[in-house]
């Protein structure tokens, strides 16, 4: 029976604080049975099959992987792990979801494009706010043309004092280079700068500029412990073919009361995401508009069937499995998302702004073997 007609076998690589996530999203899609799960750590993968009802556990991937009865796998690893649980997903000849970023470096992340492009499967990058009402309350302006030109962005992310582990939730390699390869800008920029590549349609990026920062107290003894030795805050300014530009700023610990929502700016018309709303001007009149967008998503389910389809990340990735919706080019919007992140470091580094190409060119794996 094709993977049309039935539930689609899932097999998970890695049991840890992602993964539990994963797996409540799947229990709540009928087409998705977990039917299999791996993690180097024992009571790691027999605490989570226990609670998921999966019926079999292995203490390797590559052993989980010799089953044959598996439609797709799902790599919940730490960031410089995912190139090494995907490539392995690859040529074993199924398809992979993966978890943000989508790897511990930009060489890692074109490496795992490529070996999909390779084998001809789908890869899907976890970039959960693409699928937000207010994402699709935006893409519907802009795709009625609302906006007019756009000609810039702004992408922000806020917490207070939110650093994992050091201030409390989390563990340790959040916050290691060699595990996470990057701080802020991998562990939630990725969110806000993908919404707003997939809303600008993923344009070209020319050139990047930025810098990052690791200023404020935290508790030392955590900090020891932890090895702390990612950014808390970082800011930017891309570049983007046809002088489009995007300006972003994400903070795990700043001394703010909070930011203004993420924003796109066009020759027409103007959005905020959150909390969400539209701008123009019309003569003299300067207007600003609010809308419902709990009746909205009820007649975007309703009219167009939209929640069997792009609920959330792992809704759409089983219709796409399944023939009934045609995967969203994710894997690109999260290649340009390490670009850009990339970007930014190596500015950091060099104090100047840098061309696309040169991040490119400098781009090193991280990879740790599977």
């Amino acid at each position: 029976m094709s993977v049309e007609n039935r539930k689609v076998r899932i097999g998970i690589i890695g049991c840890g604080q992602i993964a539990q996530q994963h797996l409540r999203n799947y229990r709540e899609i009928a087409q998705a049975e977990v039917v299999a799960c791996a993690d180097i750590l024992p009571e790691a993968a027999n605490a989570t099959a226990a609670v998921f009802d999966i019926p079999n556990v292995y203490y390797t991937a590559q052993e989980m992987l010799q089953r044959d009865d598996l439609d797709a796998v799902d790599v919940c690893l730490h960031n410089n792990l995912h190139v090494s649980g995907t490539l392995a997903v690859l040529e074993r000849g199924l398809p992979v979801y993966c978890e943000k970023p989508m790897a511990g470096s930009y060489r890692d992340a074109v490496t795992m494009l490529e070996a999909a492009k390779k084998h001809e499967k789908m890869l899907h990058i976890q970039l959960g706010m693409i699928y937000s009402d207010e994402t699709r309350a935006a893409r519907e302006l802009i795709d009625a043309g609302e906006l007019g030109d756009i000609y810039h962005a702004r992408s922000t992310g806020f917490r207070r004092r939110g650093r994992p582990y050091v201030d409390g939730y989390g563990k340790p390699p959040f916050v290691q280079i060699q595990n996470s390869g990057g701080g802020a800008l991998y562990d939630m920029g990725v969110y806000h700068i993908s919404q707003m590549l997939y809303l600008l349609g993923n344009p070209v990026i020319t050139r990047i500029s930025g810098t990052t920062y690791q200023k404020l107290a935290m508790n030392e003894e955590r900090r020891r412990a932890a090895g702390y030795s990612v950014e808390e805050l970082a800011v930017g300014l891309v570049r983007f073919e046809a002088g489009l530009t995007l300006d972003i700023i994400e903070a795990w610990a700043i001394q703010l009361g909070g930011m203004e929502g993420s924003s796109l700016v066009g020759t027409k018309g103007g959005i905020r995401l959150s909390p969400f709303s539209f701008h123009r001007s019309v003569g003299e009149l300067d207007l600003d508009a609010e809308t419902d967008l709990h009746s909205a998503r009820y007649r975007w389910n309703k009219l167009h069937g939209e929640n069997d389809l792009y609920a959330n990340s792992q809704v759409h990735w089983i219709a796409a499995l399944q023939g009934r919706a045609q995967l969203l080019p994710t894997a690109e919007i999260a290649l340009n998302t390490m670009l850009i992140s990339a970007g930014i470091y190596l500015s950091a580094k060099l104090g100047r702004e840098v061309s696309a190409e040169e991040v490119r060119e400098s781009a090193v794996s991280t990879a740790i073997p599977l």
